[in-house]
């Protein structure tokens, strides 16, 4: 019954900005932790930004002062901001949710959204 939907990817070019968004539905989201993956071609899965239940953040070094992870509880909604966009940040990105950080990779994920960072 759970179901994330992620949105606001597209193209953009190297230094600029985005912010993904993804709604959760059919779910107490607050008591649960939201994290962003990232899947690029050639490339693991990798955990970009995770926030708790209570507030507290987690980054991949590769994203650290570029990317803020935020959550909007009266919205069931968690963001994503990124900027000075990197061709290297190019992905599809995926929104999860689960009990706790460590629990996200076998949480309920949404179907993602293509982020591409190129001239």
């Amino acid at each position: 019954q759970v179901q994330l939907v992620e949105s606001g990817g597209g193209l953009v070019q190297p230094g600029g900005s985005l912010r993904l968004s993804c709604a959760a539905s059919g779910s107490i989201f607050s008591t649960y932790a939201m994290g962003w993956y990232r899947q690029a071609p050639g490339k693991q899965r990798e955990l970009v930004a995770a926030i708790s239940s209570g507030g507290s953040t987690n980054y991949a070094d590769s994203v650290k002062g570029r990317f803020t992870i935020s959550r909007d509880n009266a919205k069931n909604t968690v963001y994503l901001q990124m900027n000075s966009l990197k061709p290297e940040d190019t992905a599809v990105y995926y929104c999860t949710m689960g009990p706790h950080i460590a629990t996200l990779v076998i949480g309920t994920w949404g179907q993602g959204t293509q982020v591409t960072v190129s001239s």
